[in-house]
């Protein structure tokens, strides 16, 4: 076990489990086609078997960057190869491993045409999402939230269903034009920067360390802020996502629903936050950030509930959940970030299992109508089992994963913003309202359709794509200490930090002490 922590100590673990994908993505283009699945598979396998071990070789309690590794890049321009890891980026990274391989068996008989571009983009969009949770430059990150655009456009346009190259156009252009956004912002820093210490850099704990003026700090929030809350999204930015959804091949959802949006939500509590406290905590950008997160909440909840397409149903909830771990995001305490980060893995599961047995569903009848399936507990009783779950773990029942994170989530954020949690609790009592009828319909109504008399149970690939999954979601929600831990010095030291910071004038002096919490110092002891 020593020398498992002694080899996992070392950056190179990162930078295997970053570049790795990309590296067989770019094998697959040269395989013949009966190869392919086989090698993206057992290179998916290979990838979370590696990062598994990260879980247990993370040091409960410790603040700032685990893993750590920053060399020069292109030193004339201050740009350097800096990664690292902490309790607000484990978890995330390693739901990204998790839900790699089941992503590929999900596409094992779904998939037939165009194998090779297919498992390419499918790791490679990987590379780049593992690459903005563990990136400490800001051109590495850029490059890296850059990255993930490409391979999700392309999945969606090339292997989606009829509406594809609108989906995957509508994604293109909401995401691009926030991050152009947040590019004139980050070169805006770079120049502060120089301005203000008189050499040139990138790297995260310098960018910290500017002082950015009031006026200026709150355009550049914005800037920041658009990107992210596009990527998350909030509403109103959130229309680019039922449509990608809907017409995505079923690992894109899963990956788009259970990572990648979680890549908003995460540079809010890397980047936009902790740039720029004072704008972020302001009363106005903080009531204006909580009542859109409300919005989500309760907007989104009623739509789904009239959605007549299962997977359009399903884009809605996730919008709904990511209100949820907004308002958990931006109150700022540490039960509130602990439960967010918590409920981004347990989203990813929940929503990421919703998406798969909605595509075993789609296999057998080419159809996401929920008006067409009825009485399928008489038919696939394990299915339907499997479907009942999922639907209890994602409105958040007792004694399974949801619920632990929204807990936590009301808990950290009642003491400061009352009234807003309790509105937000509402969303507890929606998500029952769209996630139940639904189950009656499709599961316990009477079987009125003949095509449905003929449906077959799962099958062993089936069993071993959500089996996976479904441990998972009763792990998490009966003993979720051992997740919590891990996060929890890293959202203490975050949320206590900011609102010091957001409390006062800082001078320069200061700003650099309460940047500690980033790891600047402690991750290169």
């Amino acid at each position: 076990m020593s020398q498992l922590a002694t080899l996992y100590s070392s950056h190179w673990i990162i930078t295997f489990l970053v570049f790795f994908p990309a590296v067989a993505g770019l094998v697959c283009l040269f395989l013949p086609r009966e190869r392919i699945r086989y090698w993206a598979f057992t290179a998916a396998m290979l990838e979370f078997l590696v990062s598994l071990p990260l879980f247990w070789t993370f040091k409960i309690g410790r603040v700032g960057w685990q893993n750590f590794v920053t060399e020069p890049w292109i030193p004339d321009w201050g740009i350097s190869y800096a990664l690292g890891v902490d309790g607000i980026s484990l978890l995330l990274i390693l739901l990204t491993t998790f839900l790699l391989p089941i992503s590929v068996l999900v596409s094992w008989d779904q998939i037939k045409e165009k194998e090779r571009a297919y498992y390419a983009m499918l790791l490679i969009l990987v590379t780049g999402i593992l690459g903005v949770f563990v990136a400490l430059d800001l051109f590495l990150f850029y490059v890296f939230w850059e990255v993930t655009l490409i391979p999700m456009y392309f999945l969606i346009g090339v292997w989606g269903h009829e509406r594809r190259i609108y989906a995957a156009v509508k994604f293109f252009l909401f995401t691009a034009l926030g991050s152009l956004l947040m590019l004139v912002a980050i070169l805006v820093l770079f120049w502060l920067h120089i301005d203000q210490f008189g050499v040139t850099s990138l790297g995260y704990a310098d960018m910290l360390r500017v002082e950015v003026p009031g006026s200026l700090q709150y355009w550049l929030f914005a800037a920041f802020a658009l990107a992210f809350a596009i990527k998350v999204p909030i509403f109103p930015f959130h229309t680019w996502l039922p449509d990608a959804h809907v017409e995505a091949p079923t690992a894109g959802s899963v990956i788009l629903a259970a990572v990648l949006l979680k890549l908003g939500v995460y540079g809010f509590l890397r980047f936009a936050i902790p740039f720029f406290p004072s704008a972020a905590l302001s009363q106005t950008v903080l009531m204006t950030m909580m009542a859109l997160a409300l919005m989500g909440i309760i907007y989104t909840a009623w739509v789904a509930a009239v959605q007549p397409n299962l997977k359009k149903l399903i884009a809605y909830t996730s919008v709904a959940h990511l209100g949820f771990i907004m308002v958990g995001t931006f109150a700022l305490t540490s039960h509130s970030v602990t439960g967010g980060v918590l409920q981004m893995v347990n989203h990813g599961l929940s929503t990421g299992a919703l998406f798969i047995l909605a595509g075993f569903l789609y296999n057998r009848r080419h159809t996401y109508e929920i008006s067409e399936y009825s009485g399928l507990a008489k038919v696939i009783p394990v299915y339907s089992g499997c479907l009942v779950l999922v639907a209890l773990s994602s409105i958040g029942l007792p004694g399974l994963n949801g619920f632990v994170g929204e807990f936590l989530i009301l808990i950290g954020s009642f003491g400061r913003h009352p009234w807003i949690t309790l509105l937000a609790t509402t969303g507890v009592i929606f998500a029952a309202y769209y996630m139940l009828p639904m189950i009656r319909r499709a599961v316990w109504n009477d079987l009125r359709h003949d095509e449905n008399r003929q449906l077959l149970d799962l099958s062993r690939l089936e069993l071993a794509i959500i089996v996976p999954l479904l441990i998972m979601i009763v792990l998490m929600g009966v003993y979720p200490k051992p997740f919590i831990d891990r996060i929890a010095a890293s959202a203490e030291s975050l949320s206590e930090e900011i609102v010091l910071i957001a409390g006062q004038d800082a001078q320069p002096q200061q700003r650099v002490v309460a940047g500690d919490f980033t790891g600047s110092r402690a991750g290169t002891q």
